[in-house]
């Protein structure tokens, strides 16, 4: 697998998307390439970076870039982190564990999903990267309070907040895959879908000697032990975060935190109060409430609010080096990579994920010597054109002291 994904024709994020599909059951795919209702959010988070126009600087020598940002005090080497993706451990074995192997070796931040197939503390010994722990309140006050208390104990570095999730998305391509069917106890439910793993006999096979369908070993609930992945949907429902819970989170954490889930200049406002370090523009990659904002597109009005009194990351359509500088040119700190290194986790594992930030490492750097720029510090909005709507409750330079 590790040749295949290194194979001279991976040559982008798609190509590692299009192994993916051919590896994976239909509905395990779908989980990590739909979106909600009619997919508008989700296609505009890529699309929109269309609508920002590079401005280069020619005849200027460029003999190496520095890609070094620093997010919370810490180092990375990259620009870019790996985002929260939940149940990873479907997509190939200890999906979790190898993708922080692979954020770790790559020299940045690996963030990761409560609802992860792997133990927390396993994940964080896989990495010799900054680990981030994303919070859900699945399970109530009580069980994501001791969760948080092992994931302090572990050494994660930070807890990103998740706050717009008070029900799940429609995802109907899931509808359509027959996963709830599939979740269901019914065996005659059941069998209409079964024959799209069967068609996949080696991830099949991956999968059963994993340990077939996870629980959650980092929800565990009082008198039933770890959550069971039937019972995902409905615990959210339970488990909205609301502004007041940010205060017991904080007191129970007692370190940085990040939101993420910030659309608007009024949230953004919000969560400086409240105290988070760091905010991530992100509509959940289009996986929630359809017809909101593309992320690039709320980053300068969220930038702007901010003003440079916590740093602003950004997540949603990242596919290529060239978005990520758009992204950073724009305001944001660094980016979060989802779906990218998702694709290379459901193509080939710990190698698919190596693929895919050694294909933003080299896009980001070739973009950043054709625009004449030495350093992603350096990166401004004089390096973008960007259409003016945007712009006006924005900067005219963003901050990017830290970097």
């Amino acid at each position: 697998m590790s040749r295949a994904v290194d194979s001279p024709r991976v040559v982008n994020i798609a190509d590692l998307r299009l192994m993916a599909e051919r590896r994976l059951p239909r509905a395990v795919f779908d989980y990590i390439d739909g979106g909600a209702d009619a997919e508008f959010t989700l296609r505009e988070n890529c699309r929109v970076f269309e609508d920002v126009i590079l401005r280069p600087r020619n005849a200027v020598a460029i003999p190496q870039c520095d890609l070094h940002v620093t997010v919370l005090g810490k180092r990375l080497d990259l620009p870019f982190l790996l985002a929260p993706v939940g149940s990873s451990r479907m997509f190939y074995p200890r999906g979790e564990e190898a993708a922080a192997r692979a954020a770790g070796a790559a020299g940045t931040a690996y963030i990761l999903s409560t609802l992860s197939g792997c133990r927390l503390e396993d994940v964080k010994a896989a990495s010799r990267g900054p680990v981030w722990y994303q919070l859900y309140l699945v399970g109530g006050r009580d069980v994501a309070s001791a969760t948080i208390a092992r994931a302090r104990t572990a050494g994660y570095s930070a807890l990103a907040v998740t706050i717009d999730t008070a029900v799940s998305g429609l995802r109907e391509r899931d509808v359509r895959n027959g996963t709830k069917e599939l979740l269901g106890s019914s065996i005659t439910s059941k069998l209409p879908f079964l024959r799209q793993f069967l068609m996949r006999p080696r991830w099949l096979a991956g999968f059963l000697r994993d340990g077939g369908l996870m629980s959650f070993p980092n929800v565990m609930l009082p008198g039933r032990g770890p959550m069971p992945y039937a019972d995902v949907a409905a615990a959210l429902e339970q488990s909205t975060v609301s502004w007041a819970d940010l205060r017991w989170i904080r007191e129970a954490w007692k370190g940085p935190i990040v939101i993420k889930g910030v659309l608007t200049g009024d949230d953004a406002r919000r969560a400086v109060d409240e105290g988070a370090e760091a905010i991530v523009v992100s509509n959940h990659g289009g996986r929630q409430l359809d017809g909101v904002s593309a992320t690039l597109r709320a980053l300068p009005e969220v930038v702007g609010a901010v003003n440079g009194r916590i740093e602003v990351l950004l997540d949603g359509g990242i596919r290529r080096g060239s978005d990520i500088v758009k992204a950073l040119c724009l305001g944001a700190r660094a980016v979060l990579c989802g779906r990218a290194y998702a694709y290379g986790l459901g193509a080939g594992g710990e190698a698919g994920v190596t693929r895919a930030i050694q294909i933003l490492r080299a896009d980001l750097v070739r973009t950043l010597r054709l625009l004449g720029c030495s350093s992603v510090a350096e990166l401004d909005r004089s390096y973008v054109e960007a259409p003016v709507a945007w712009l006006i409750d924005a900067p005219s330079r963003a901050s990017v002291s830290g970097r």
